[in-house]
């Protein structure tokens, strides 16, 4: 069996057809089926079959398609793995983050790290919560940023980096607009604009209006934060944001309003997964990041 052969398979089985699979190779369509023949004839079972000029995975194909695909990934992660033991400092790194860490934060890291290696390269995949969870498990993303840090998922390690509070966004036009702190108890009339159900800051939205002693009224929903704060800034409704999201600045026509109770913060950090070691880059950029939020703290 050779890995040609399985790559073969792979792009084939992905694309239902073998001549764009030999298209996409830039190779010959019959040198594809002639691989997959003798891939076919050394494991003494059929992997596809014909449905006019497309083709198609048996039931024993798919199981060993994947197979396949955690073997490959395997094997790419010891070439990364000995190309960096090589040289640690010209490595990849593929980061996982979500939309509330995405203006800040990331580029903030990111930005600092490549100053002192600016051979690393990054590839960046924004996603919900959950999928990035899922992502570190997988091996499909080496390392992600969170928040809040999931400390009771069995497959992943999480170090927490910072806390940060969750703060009211109202529009400028709201009758708290005026004070420096309020009571979350007393935006209980108020219609809410907050991410959609199943993201992680809907849930600690509602968490916390239900810790205040009432169900928000949700008007309006945004899938991300600028969505979110041009929404209040129109007035629609009011939010419940992490203090980073302002880092850059309030939006027009919106004010601030720290929460004075329930007090609500939540965790920011990364998460590794448990089931293999960090490559070379992976270790240094860990490293960096959990030195770089040390030091923040000891200056704050």
């Amino acid at each position: 069996m050779e890995l040609r052969q399985l790559h073969y398979f792979m792009e084939v089985a992905e694309r239902e057809h073998v001549s764009e699979a030999a298209q996409y190779l830039h190779v010959a369509q019959s040198a594809i089926s002639r691989q997959i023949a003798n891939l076919e004839a050394e494991l003494g079972v059929t992997l596809f079959e014909r449905e006019g000029r497309n083709v198609r995975l048996t039931p024993i194909g798919k199981v060993f398609l994947t197979h396949t695909k955690t073997a490959i990934k395997a094997i790419d992660y010891a070439k990364r793995q000995i190309d960096e033991y090589l040289d640690p400092e010209r490595g990849s790194i593929k980061i996982g983050f979500p939309t509330s860490l995405a203006s800040h934060l990331l580029p903030t890291i990111i930005s600092a790290f490549k100053e002192k290696y600016p051979n690393v390269a990054f590839h960046l995949r924004q996603g919900s919560y959950n999928f990035l969870i899922e992502a570190v498990i997988n091996r499909e993303i080496d390392l992600a940023f969170l928040g809040p840090v999931p400390l009771n998922v069995p497959e992943v390690e999480g170090t927490i980096l910072f806390s940060e509070n969750i703060s009211a966004l109202v529009p400028i036009s709201h009758p708290l607009a005026t004070r420096n702190q309020i009571l979350l108890n007393e935006l209980r009339s108020d219609d809410f604009v907050l991410f959609p159900r199943g993201y992680i800051l809907h849930e600690m939205a509602v968490d916390a209006c239900k810790q205040a002693g009432f169900v928000p009224t949700i008007s309006t929903e945004g899938e991300d934060l600028d969505a979110i704060k041009g929404l209040v800034s129109a007035g629609i409704g009011v939010t419940l944001l992490p203090d980073s999201t302002f880092q850059e600045a309030i939006p027009r026509f919106t004010v601030k309003i720290p929460i004075e109770l329930p007090i609500v913060r939540r965790t920011v950090g990364i998460i590794v997964s448990k089931k293999r070691e960090l490559a070379p880059s992976e270790k240094v950029f860990y490293q960096f990041v959990k030195e770089f939020f040390s030091m923040l703290e000891q200056y704050q």
